[in-house]
């Protein structure tokens, strides 16, 4: 795999956004407000909390399959950052020894429950956010921000650091390209090499900012990015909202997942 495909390869995300479907054609801000209120529900379990997890993950597959988006795809880039949530969660089995849950006749420790907890939530968030990109579009995103009343200064941020971070991958696309040319087949990769192309990155980064914030400026950027199109509110985005809603409500204050499995338990006892 080319350095291009590996990295360029998250451009893919607004390439799904232009797909036509129900979910794709929903007002941005509905989308927006019922993946926060998703990211919210989902924290706010505590850390023990494994089996009332399970039901949300009904949001992303429904989400994905609506909306054409590939499983594999958003699997992927779960993966990639998983190795976050991994460290975060690692050392709590070794700290949290204390046993919490007995299942099969076998402890189990209230670590490795927090740990598999913060897997889940990482899991489900991660999806909904790069859901939410697949079928608005990261600019759409910002827009529906903006007109929720974030704050232009934030939101410009957040557009300038998506839109930007395809132009510092590029710029490293040059200098690895040049390198290889130079190498003349040797590695070239060793660690000295790697930190001058860090700094020589990061002075072009610099540069080219300056460079691009006066051009800015030259076409009368006043800190707001304006969006031409208008989208209202339809009775589809209100019904999708209300639905997420008494989804998200059901599942997280009432214990649906212990009273199924006490009816299973009894039906197999």
């Amino acid at each position: 795999m080319t350095f291009d495909e590996k990295y360029f390869d998250i451009g893919r995300l607004d390439r799904l956004s232009y797909r036509d479907t129900c979910v794709h054609n929903l007002d941005p801000r509905a989308k927006v407000i019922a993946t926060m209120l998703f990211l919210i529900t989902v924290i706010s379990f505590p850390k023990y909390e494994v089996v009332a997890l399970a039901p949300f993950f009904l949001f992303p597959v429904l989400l994905m399959t609506i909306g054409e988006i590939p499983v594999r795809f958003i699997l992927k880039k779960v993966i990639v950052v998983s190795p976050f949530a991994i460290f975060i969660g690692i050392f709590n089995p070794l700290l949290d020894t204390g046993t919490v849950a007995v299942i099969s006749g076998v402890p189990v420790s209230g670590g490795w429950l927090s740990f598999l907890s913060i897997i889940l939530k990482f899991t489900l968030t991660i999806s909904a956010a790069l859901l939410l990109i697949a079928t608005t579009s990261f600019p759409g995103v910002c827009h529906a921000l903006r007109r929720l009343g974030f704050p232009p200064l934030f939101v410009s941020q957040l557009f300038f650091l998506y839109r930007y971070l395809f132009v510092l991958m590029e710029e490293a696309m040059r200098m690895i390209r040049a390198r290889d040319m130079r190498s003349f087949g040797t590695p070239g990769a060793g660690i000295k090499v790697f930190v001058r192309l860090i700094g020589i990155l990061f002075l072009r980064t610099v540069d080219r900012a300056e460079r691009i914030y006066y051009a800015m400026l030259s076409r009368g950027f006043q800190g707001d990015i304006p969006s031409l199109k208008r989208s209202r509110m339809a009775a589809a985005d209100l019904a999708f909202m209300a639905a997420t809603i008494s989804f998200l409500g059901v599942f997280r204050f009432f214990r649906i997942t212990e009273g199924i499995g006490r009816v299973v338990q009894g039906l197999f006892a």
